[in-house]
């Protein structure tokens, strides 16, 4: 015994100095870093202002298109990372776009989206439709890619003339996927599975549970995605001047999957106006050269071109100098409690935000623009209650619902006074999430017993047990007392009756069409028609917007401002896509350690390419 103690504790201090020697190194790296960037403050002018004038603007965003950028707790520690992973605020991207509309000096845009993620389809299609603006106003759009995908192609098809590798690849694959349904696997495993979700719509839970989509999911999914397809196969053949149908038979017939080398399909694509022809890189600069001339000050033979993030910085912010400010104020991700960061809505942070908001008197409304499919009930509860402390000093809250306000998002829209939302928003989910496995007969099939002694009578419940008549009649009325709760919010909120909101609820998801017609929000607009909304409702003609963001701690900030200065990538671990990132809390959600309800909506998360 004494040598096995001996050995722990000389493990122990190793383990200790390796700690140290790997923290101390960390440290020292960081700080390396610093120094050589501050050095580079100090002694370096920064980056020459390339002047637009002449040169070809090159759009290609790396990353994810999001309401409202967000970090990780721990960038600091991730600098030099992953590149792709930077985010594009939705609003600064338009405002480029409209920038080069208006810009007589640049003669031609550039554009390759095929490294851009979106945070859900309505993103996507509003910048399409920005840059079928940019293409109607005269200016020349090309689009040249090696790839092209679902939402690539998107974009791509409102440029001028499309340009891809000859063996590249394009392929549009429209919209949806498959789930896994795990009722048999679970049943193998000899783990059983309760649901006390509420709504016969709500079917977040459904793969743990059945072993295949239910008719209502289905039906409701339908309803959702085919309508967004529509949307975005008509841009796509309004913009090539061909028609919706042949989209289809081009995503029905010739789908790829490998990202190159898909010569059959950009064969047929170009036969069909899909595209218009293909280019090698030296074929496409040549032709780049002779377009718009050759650019005298690069070091290689090129075309006169000029980045989207050179040319952003030399756009004129609209400074008011007003005493009014609309505040708007971002929930995009799963509502989760803690602070924000990518992919998730911080109830703490959020809240922070709102009261800010609401105790500065230069504030005379708030917009909040929800981009969730839901998450934690009282982190939910949380956000509204700071809602309606605002409400409370007599600022009109406005609700601009984005991709998703479904679920928790609809919850947490319940204290406004007017709700907007995007044409193919996704809203409704009025329902809860529960469900929680058992594992009384895995543990019994192994040979594991449990015993003890407890002074209440499911004190000593777990998951490792079954769930008696007494204990599954408390998590039917937990669920069921959620429920109530939150058709009640939105039942008062909507100034409607119990019943009526009951009648559309039921966990069921709608398209925002929908939801305009049985009174779930108020009008078909985006975040600048909330905006504007907000400024009439509080009676002010001069005002300034101000987007309200996470705060960073002065290190931070000090470190962010040297990055973006100097062009170094925050390389932040991977963004969360609004997408990816919150399918993927979502299934961390649900494998339930313990008990919990949830206004979560699976249901309403679209799959792009």
């Amino acid at each position: 015994m004494s040598a096995l103690k001996s050995f722990i504790s000389t493990f122990s201090l190793f383990l200790q100095k390796v700690r140290t020697i790997i923290l101390d190194l960390g440290t020292a790296l960081i700080l390396l870093f610093l120094i050589i960037a501050v050095a580079g403050a100090l002694f370096s002018s920064g980056p020459d202002v390339k002047d637009p004038s002449g040169r070809v603007l090159f759009i290609d965003p790396a990353g994810s298109v999001v309401d409202q950028e967000a970090f990780n707790s721990d960038f600091l520690f991730n600098v030099g990372g992953d590149p792709s992973a930077e985010q594009i605020q939705t609003r600064d991207l338009i405002k480029l776009i409209r920038a080069a509309a208006e810009d007589s000096d640049i003669p031609a845009v550039v554009i390759d989206f095929s490294s851009t993620d979106f945070a859900g389809p309505t993103t996507a299609i509003n910048i399409a439709k920005e840059l079928k603006a940019l293409r109607e106003s005269g200016k020349r759009v090309i689009a040249f890619n090696d790839r092209l995908s679902t939402t690539s192609y998107l974009m791509a098809s409102q440029a001028s003339e499309i340009w891809v590798h000859p063996v590249g690849s394009i392929s549009v694959r429209g919209l949806g996927g498959m789930r896994n349904y795990n009722k048999d696997l679970f049943e193998n495993l000899k783990i059983n599975f309760h649901n006390y979700s509420q709504g016969d719509f709500k079917s977040a839970t459904e793969t743990n549970w059945r072993s295949n989509m239910s008719d209502n999911d289905r039906m409701q999914r339908e309803a959702l995605l085919f309508p967004i397809w529509d949307e975005m196969k008509s841009l796509m053949a309004e913009g090539r001047g061909i028609q919706a149908d042949d989209i289809q038979s081009f995503a029905d017939d010739y789908v790829g999957f490998f990202g190159e080398a898909a010569i059959g399909n950009i064969a047929y694509a170009q036969a069909n106006n899909i595209i218009d022809g293909t280019k090698s890189f030296p074929e496409f600069r040549q032709y780049m050269i002779e377009e718009f001339g050759l650019d005298e000050e690069s070091e290689t033979e090129t075309y006169k071109t000029i980045s989207y993030s050179e040319y952003s910085k030399q756009i004129d912010d609209d400074i008011s100098e007003s005493g009014n400010q609309i505040a708007v104020i971002t929930a995009e991700g799963t509502i989760m409690e803690g602070d924000i960061s990518q992919g998730v809505a911080g109830a703490n942070g959020v809240v922070k935000q709102i009261r800010s908001a609401h105790e500065d008197e230069n504030t005379k409304a708030i917009v909040f623009r929800v981009n969730s499919p839901g998450g934690s009930i009282i982190a939910s509860e949380m956000m509204r209650d700071e809602l309606r402390a605002a409400k409370n000093k007599g600022l009109k809250v406005i609700v601009s619902m984005g991709d998703y306000a479904a679920s928790g998002g609809v919850y947490i829209s319940t204290p406004a006074d007017f709700i907007f939302a995007e044409p193919t928003t996704i809203t409704g989910s009025i329902g809860v999430a529960i469900a929680l496995p058992t594992f009384e007969n895995a543990m019994d099939y192994i040979g594991v017993n449990f015993d003890g002694v407890v002074t209440s009578k499911h004190g000593g419940w777990d998951l490792t047990q079954p769930i008696d008549d007494d204990l599954d009649k408390i998590f039917a009325s937990w669920g069921a007392d959620a429920y109530d709760r939150f058709v009640n919010f939105v039942a008062e909120s909507r100034s409607k009756s119990y019943e009526d909101i009951k009648a559309v609820a039921g966990g069921r998801v709608w398209l925002a069409t929908d939801a305009l017609e049985i009174g779930l929000v108020d009008e078909i607009g985006g975040i600048d028609s909330a905006i504007a909304y907000a400024a009439e409702s509080a009676e002010i003609d001069d005002y300034k917007v101000e987007y309200y963001g996470q705060e960073l701690s002065p290190e931070e900030l000090i470190l962010k401002e040297l990055l973006e200065n100097f062009d170094v990538s925050l390389g932040e671990p991977r963004v969360l896509s609004a997408l990816d990132g919150i399918s993927k809390l979502y299934e961390t959600l649900i494998d339930i350690r313990e008990p919990k309800a949830l206004f979560t909506c699976k249901d309403c998360l679209v799959d792009l390419d």
